[in-house]
């Protein structure tokens, strides 16, 4: 899932200059569009079936398919993430679909940019700089919650037992890039 970085991702130069750390290994994600959906119940199946991923209904959790995420950010808000030539046509698909029923959608995809977090000592990384708990009993694969990272808001996602990824608004994804650096340094 990750890819070449570009000078538009501005953690091109920190990814380039990691150091590897067998423990826990970061990556800037491949870029990608994200769309935030609001709408009320006779929305959310529609918008669903359009996107071609099912809008979870659980409190924190995701849903994918076909390189599509659906991510709960509320009672009646997602976050869409899909490849970026995607977007368009699903962000047509949707609105075509909600048509006449109350909802929004925007694409937000130069807001923010992904970081994965992965390795034996990911959860620990993380924990420097958030208040979760991160137990795999407390913090399940296929969860996802709006939390911080320092001073830093992020959507915190579980994909694995030591996977996770992070979406952080682009003007601090240097910031949270080197936070989880210093913590990284302490398992060299």
């Amino acid at each position: 899932m990750t890819t070449p970085l570009t000078p538009a991702n501005p953690l091109h130069v920190l990814a380039a200059a990691s150091r590897d750390v067998a423990a826990v290994r970061l990556a800037a994600l491949a870029p990608a569009a994200r769309l935030v959906f609001r709408g009320r119940e006779a929305a959310i199946g529609p918008a669903g079936e359009a996107f071609g991923v099912p809008l979870p209904r659980e409190a924190c959790r995701f849903n994918t398919a076909g390189g599509r995420f659906a991510f709960w950010l509320g009672p009646d808000e997602w976050l869409l993430l899909v490849p970026n030539a995607e977007a368009a046509p699903l962000f047509t698909a949707i609105e075509a679909a909600t048509t006449g029923l109350p909802h929004a959608l925007v694409d937000v995809s130069e807001r923010s940019v992904g970081i994965e977090v992965a390795g034996e000592k990911a959860a620990f990384v993380l924990n420097q700089g958030n208040p979760l708990d991160l137990s795999l009993a407390a913090f399940p694969i296929g969860m996802c919650t709006r939390t911080v990272f320092h001073k830093a808001e992020i959507l915190l996602v579980r994909h694995a037992p030591d996977v996770f990824h992070l979406d952080v608004w682009r003007s601090f994804a240097p910031y949270v890039w080197e936070l989880l650096e210093d913590a990284r340094r302490e398992l060299a």
